[in-house]
C-alpha cells in the first residue's frame, strides 16, 4: 500500500481562488486522495506517513484540454501566409485547401508517422500540466483513415500520463470523392464509419461540424441521431463562422459541448442552459484566423452557462500546444477573469467531456491528479505568455514530470566569475 502525504501547499481545488486553502496538506494512498485540508487540521492518522514537501507551490487539478485535433498529417503554415496577404478560411478551403489537404496528408501517412508527430504536439502541453484530453478524428474521412487517427489517439493514452477522450468528427468536412454529394457521406458516416468504429471501442464521443462550408442542419441533426442509436455521447462544432441555430439543435439532444459560438444568439444559449450543454470557447482560433465576432461572454454569463477553454490544437486555424496560452487569450481577448479561465480548463472543461466525476477537480476519492506551480500568485497562470510555469506533475500520486534545472545557471555563475576576474 502505498501512502504520502503532501504538504505546504497552497491548494485550489476545483480551479475557483475563492475556494483556496492556505497552507494545506493532501493525503494520498494507492493513488487516490483519501485527506485534503489545512494542514494543521491534518488528522493524526495520516501524520506518521510519509510526506513531501512542495514549498509553499500553489498546486492546481491537473488541467483539461477538452478540444482538439492533435492527430493528424502534414502542416499548414503555407495557409498561414496566404491568410496573411488576404486569402479567408472559405476562399482558401473552397480552393481545396484547409481540411481536404490535412486530409489527404493524414491519408497517406502510417501509425508510427501519426504517433511520433503527435506526441511530439502532446508532450508541451503535458508538461504544462494537461492531464486529461480529448482528441478528435475528422482528418481521415473514410472508415480506414477515420480509424487510423482513433488508434493513434487510443495509442498516445498508452505511450503518455495523460487520460485521452476520443470523439469521432467524420463529419468534419466533405471528402474529395463525395464532392457535391454530401447527403450520400453522411449516408456513410452514419451507416457504416460510425457502428463499425463504434464497435471496435474506438470512439467515445460524437461530433459534427455545422456549417455552410461543413454540413446542413439536417445533416448534422442525421449524425446525432446515429450517435444516439449507439448511446454515445454528442457534441457540435457549431455558430463559428455563421448564425446556423447549430447549437440549440446541438442542445435537444443533450450535448456534452458546443464548441466556437463567436455568432450564437440568445436562443442558443437559453438552449444550451436548459440542456446543460457546456460552451467551449476556442480563443486560439479566434486569434489566429483574425476573427473579430466575439463569443456572447455576457449571455453566456448572465445565463451561468459554464464556459470552458481548450487549444482547439490543429493544423490550419489553431497550431496550438500551450493550454496556458488559451488562458491569457480567453483574458486578454474575450475578457474573461482569472477564475473564469481557471475553471475553464478544470472543472468545467472535465463537464465538456462528460468526465467532471473522473478530472478537474481536488477532493477526497478522486484520483490524486494535481499541478504544482512555480508562481506567487494563481494569476500569473493567466499572465505569462510562454513562461514554464509547472514545477511538478503528479498522476495518481506520482510524479511524471518535474520541471528541469536550467541549463543557464551555471553558465551564468561561470560568466558572472570571469567578470569578477576580469575587473580586479
Amino acid at each position: 500500500m502505498s501512502e504520502r502525504v503532501w504538504r505546504h501547499l497552497n491548494l485550489c481545488p476545483r480551479g475557483d481562488t475563492d475556494e483556496s486553502i492556505a497552507d494545506a496538506a493532501l493525503a494520498v494512498r494507492d493513488g487516490t486522495i483519501v485527506w485534503q485540508g489545512a494542514a494543521c487540521d491534518l488528522p493524526r492518522e495520516f501524520a506518521a506517513w510519509p510526506s513531501e514537501d512542495l514549498g509553499g507551490a500553489w498546486v492546481t487539478p491537473s488541467l483539461v484540454d477538452c478540444h482538439t485535433h492533435l492527430v493528424f498529417g502534414g502542416l499548414r503554415a503555407d495557409e498561414f501566409a496566404l491568410r496573411l496577404a488576404g486569402a479567408s478560411y472559405e476562399e482558401i478551403a473552397k480552393r481545396g485547401g484547409g481540411i481536404v489537404s490535412t486530409v489527404c496528408a493524414t491519408r497517406e501517412a502510417d501509425e508510427d508517422t501519426l504517433i511520433a508527430a503527435a506526441g511530439a504536439r502532446l508532450e508541451p502541453l503535458l508538461a504544462q500540466g494537461v492531464g486529461a484530453i480529448e482528441i478528435k478524428s475528422g482528418y481521415g474521412l473514410d472508415l480506414a483513415s477515420e480509424r487510423k487517427m482513433l488508434r493513434v489517439a487510443r495509442a498516445l493514452g498508452r505511450r503518455y500520463p495523460v487520460s485521452v477522450y476520443t470523439t469521432f468528427l467524420g463529419a468534419h468536412a466533405l471528402p474529395p470523392e463525395y464532392a457535391g454529394r454530401a447527403d450520400a457521406y453522411i449516408d456513410d458516416v452514419c451507416e457504416r464509419m460510425l457502428p463499425a468504429l463504434a464497435d471496435e471501442g474506438l470512439v467515445d464521443a460524437v461530433d459534427v461540424f455545422c456549417e455552410r462550408i461543413g454540413f446542413t442542419l439536417e445533416q448534422s441533426e442525421r449524425v446525432l441521431e446515429a450517435a444516439g442509436r449507439r448511446g454515445l455521447p454528442v457534441k457540435m462544432h457549431a455558430e463559428q463562422l455563421s448564425l446556423s441555430g447549430g447549437t440549440a439543435l446541438a442542445a435537444r439532444y443533450g450535448a456534452l459541448s458546443a464548441d466556437h459560438l463567436e455568432f450564437l444568439d440568445e436562443a442558443g444559449v437559453q438552449a444550451m442552459k436548459r440542456a446543460g450543454t457546456v460552451a467551449v470557447l476556442l480563443p486560439g482560433a479566434y486569434y489566429f484566423i483574425r476573427e473579430t465576432q466575439l463569443p456572447p461572454i455576457d449571455l453566456l454569463r448572465r445565463h451561468g452557462v459554464p464556459i470552458a477553454l481548450a487549444t482547439d490544437c490543429n493544423p490550419g486555424t489553431s497550431p496550438a500546444t500551450s493550454l496556458l496560452a488559451m488562458l491569457n487569450l480567453g483574458c486578454t481577448l474575450f475578457r474573461l477573469t482569472v477564475p473564469e479561465v481557471l475553471q475553464g480548463v478544470t472543472l468545467h472543461a472535465a463537464r465538456a467531456l462528460g468526465q467532471s466525476e473522473r478530472h478537474g477537480e481536488l477532493a477526497p476519492g478522486r484520483s490524486a491528479d494535481f499541478v504544482a506551480w512555480s508562481v506567487g500568485t494563481l494569476a500569473e497562470l493567466a499572465y505569462w505568455i510562454g513562461r514554464p510555469l509547472a514545477a511538478r506533475v503528479v498522476r495518481a500520486g506520482e510524479t511524471v514530470y518535474t520541471a528541469p534545472v536550467s541549463p543557464w545557471t551555471g553558465r551564468i555563475e561561470a560568466h558572472a566569475a570571469s567578470l569578477d576576474r576580469s575587473a580586479k
